[in-house]
């Protein structure tokens, strides 16, 4: 049995502060001196790095989409084990799951992003379930007054499963909105643990895939991180908090752990992508990769020309190439040396913007070149949940074997697919997409290899022979 005191802060829709009060949570928990283990909803890279500066610990995911429900609470324990207290950001409303599509209005491919079926399926009502976490609803009061009181009622009666444990009302205008809105909430027996006054936006700007990260703003990141921090402290009752977080009970899941492998001789060196313009990876994939007998060495393509000495293998995760095109561009001798490894057949995993870097081409700047593909920044947004089938053999996965992944991007790879594809998907609609090419696997598509370890130890593997 392990107990950890938790809070799920979850909203009924995006945009009511939930990124503010979460982040601002941690920070204020962490400020008093206890280890705060930070949490995402969902498969969002973004809001995890603002976490883990206000936590000084990685920011983890949990998607039960992807990982499925069975994992939720083992890794949920994994990331959690030894620290005070955890805290997880939900993602969209309370109750929104895989069914919906997009957040920015503009929808997955196919199907308009209209599908049905999914229930509750990685939505925070469903992960708020399974770790058995109190939940606090953080409501947009700015418009409301006693309406507020049958909002929060609706919330908190529809799934009796479901523990709402207070509310913590956001951009309240005034002493008298705050009195009115306390009022018509005495009324719903749940308390306010916190009121924040409508104020100036907190400085972290957005782009089109949502708050520029973290790598790409590090001191202005840190100075919005603490005026978070600052916020919540003056307008939350961080006492009744840490209260309700500790009521949550044992939970009796082991937790999960990156199984290792024996190892005979010596370590692959594992390149990893990371740096401003690579900033899209969960922190269980260096995990693996280490558990598997790796050697996992991180270099930024945007400064180092050369990759790490003795690279075996090279993985390339998501971010925003786009942004850094130019730079990206100008260095030519990391461009040289991820060309030849690849052509060499060392293995080499590449995802979304690791999938554009390989590229001919993007948006007119030469890239890598290991792809007979041109890449382009596109008006639309490509935004959802994926099922997937592995094409072919490769140096991820064997032919068939079945994965889930999401896609988020605004860009186009011309052609989509090489000759052979790294996968089928099956829905929304069915496609092929990616390239399996020697040694190489570039795809759109992000996983999460904690869904299907062996993708790492086949890596390792092939890094060795």
């Amino acid at each position: 049995m392990v107990s950890v005191p938790r809070l799920v802060i979850a909203a009924p829709a995006s945009g009511s502060g939930k990124t503010t009060v979460a982040t601002g949570l941690m920070a204020a928990f962490a400020g008093r001196g206890l280890a705060v283990s930070p949490h995402k909803v969902g498969p969002d890279y973004i809001d995890p790095g603002y976490h883990a500066l206000a936590t000084g610990r990685p920011g983890r995911n949990l998607d039960a989409y992807m990982c499925g429900p069975d994992l939720i609470a083992p890794l949920f324990t994994h990331g959690a084990g030894g620290c005070d207290l955890a805290v997880v950001e939900g993602v969209m409303g309370l109750y929104d799951g895989a069914s919906i599509q997009a957040v920015h209005g503009v929808l997955g491919q196919g199907d308009g992003g209209r599908r049905v079926g999914q229930g509750e399926l990685a939505s925070t009502a469903q992960v708020s379930k399974l770790l058995r976490a109190p939940v606090v609803l953080v409501v947009d009061a700015s418009s409301q007054s006693r309406s507020v009181a049958a909002l929060v009622h609706g919330f908190a009666s529809w799934d009796p499963e479901v523990r709402i444990g207070g509310v913590i009302l956001n951009k309240v205008a005034s002493d008298r909105h705050e009195a009115l809105l306390r009022e018509a909430l005495d009324e719903s027996g749940l308390p306010v643990l916190g009121v924040l006054r409508r104020a100036p936006q907190v400085a972290t700007p957005s782009r089109h895939l949502g708050l520029v990260p973290v790598a790409e703003r590090q001191a202005d990141a840190l100075d919005a991180v603490r005026a978070m921090g600052e916020r919540v402290r003056e307008g939350c009752d961080l006492d009744a908090l840490l209260a309700l977080a500790r009521s949550a009970p044992a939970l009796s899941d082991e937790a999960w752990e990156p199984e290792a492998y024996p190892q005979e001789g010596s370590r692959p060196v594992v390149a990893v992508a990371g740096g401003a313009a690579f900033t899209f990876a969960y922190a269980e994939h260096a995990e693996l990769l280490t558990a598997a007998g790796a050697e996992v060495a991180v270099f930024d393509p945007l400064h180092d020309e050369k990759l790490p000495s003795g690279t075996a293998g090279l993985v390339i995760g998501g971010g925003f190439p786009e942004v850094y095109g130019p730079e990206l561009s100008a260095n030519e001798p990391l461009r040289r040396a991820v060309t030849e490894l690849a052509l060499s057949g060392a293995p080499v995993a590449a995802e979304c913007a690791g999938l554009l870097y390989l590229a001919r081409e993007l948006d007119g700047r030469p890239m890598c070149g290991v792809l007979d593909a041109s890449a382009r920044m596109s008006e639309r947004l490509t935004l959802g949940y994926r099922q997937a089938v592995a094409v072919a053999d490769s140096v991820l996965a064997a032919a068939g074997t079945r994965l889930r992944g999401h896609e988020f991007h605004r860009t186009v790879l011309e052609p989509g697919a090489g000759a052979t594809p790294a996968w089928g998907l099956l829905q929304p609609e069915r496609r092929v997409e990616g390239f399996v090419q020697g040694g190489v696997h570039a795809s759109y598509l992000h996983t999460h290899w904690a869904a299907e370890p062996g993708v790492a130890r086949r890596f390792v593997e092939r890094c060795r022979g």
